[in-house]
């Protein structure tokens, strides 16, 4: 049977919107428009490292910790109370979890937002706890194609029997590098296009709500 890892932001949950809007305030608060490289850059980062980006590269706040903690506190409020699956999303992962399929969760964002957002919407109890996985826990960025083979190693699979769902599309780059299959699910341009996600993916859709798990299970 295929293994599953599956990004939280812009996939799994409706929330890359809010990313932005929290980072917007910091940088509309410091008079600085990012270029599209720079933009580009950020949305590759975890969040320890876009607190150290904002203040390093434009002096904004005392440190990048106090920049980081600034988005923590913005954020967490979003996850706890009001942040949204993706349409499909529940249905999706329940019907591989039903099915006995290996599921993990891979995102850049530290623990504390996953457990929040996945816990708010359902989808916590889905996953295993111990493959609810932030990047910064392991230490790995999804930049890095090294990451993906770490991760089919942990689940106890091939890249060959492994999807990975997710919106950027430096991951899915990295991802199809080393083999896995690969679905684009578009949150927004800033993180991929349609056409940017297309290059590295079999399948491109906006959410779940056509697919199921009947789809990808072998």
């Amino acid at each position: 049977m295929s293994a599953f890892i599956f990004d939280m932001d812009g996939c799994l949950l409706d929330s890359i919107k809010i990313w932005h809007e929290a980072e917007q305030r910091i940088l509309d608060d410091a008079g600085i428009v990012l270029t599209k490289e720079e933009r580009d850059e950020l949305n590759a980062l975890t969040l320890e490292e876009a607190g150290c980006f904002f203040h390093e590269r434009f002096g904004i706040l005392g440190d990048g910790t106090e920049v980081a903690r600034a988005i923590v506190d913005y954020m967490l409020n979003f996850y706890r109370n009001d942040v949204e699956a993706k349409p499909g999303a529940l249905d999706l992962v329940r019907g591989l979890h039903d099915a006995g399929a290996t599921m993990c969760v891979l995102s850049s964002s530290p623990q504390s937002f996953l457990q929040a957002g996945l816990g708010h919407t359902g989808l916590l109890p889905l996953f295993r706890p111990e493959l609810v996985l932030s990047a910064d826990d392991l230490g790995m960025a999804k930049r890095n194609p090294e990451t993906f083979d770490y991760m089919c190693e942990k689940l106890g699979t091939t890249p060959a029997d492994t999807w990975l769902f997710d919106d950027s599309w430096y991951a899915v780059a990295c991802a199809q590098r080393v083999g896995l299959h690969t679905v684009g699910v578009f949150s927004s341009d800033d993180c991929g296009t349609h056409e940017e996600l297309g290059r590295y993916c079999e399948l491109v859709i906006d959410d779940f709500s056509g697919v199921t798990a009947a789809d990808f299970l072998r």
